[in-house]
């Protein structure tokens, strides 16, 4: 009971939004490694990685980055 008592009133979809935005990242990224012939997952990291798989997962980290702001968005 207590613990309902510090959460505030008006965020009740912020970790919806989040998990909706985190997965369009995710579904962009394989995308991204489609589009240049990989398969997700596949790749490790290194000198060895290719151009194509750095690129992708540069953009997949920036999106989930500016997902974070959605867990603690006001959502009425």
């Amino acid at each position: 009971m207590i613990l309902f008592v510090f959460q505030p009133a008006d965020v009740s979809a912020g970790p919806i939004a989040y998990a909706i935005c985190q997965t369009a990242c995710n579904l962009g990224w394989v995308s991204c490694y489609a589009s240049a012939g990989l398969v997700a997952g596949t790749i490790t990291g290194g000198l060895g990685a290719p151009i194509a798989a750095i690129a992708c997962n540069v953009a997949q980290g920036v999106c989930m980055g500016a997902c974070a702001g959605l867990l603690v968005a006001p959502t009425p």
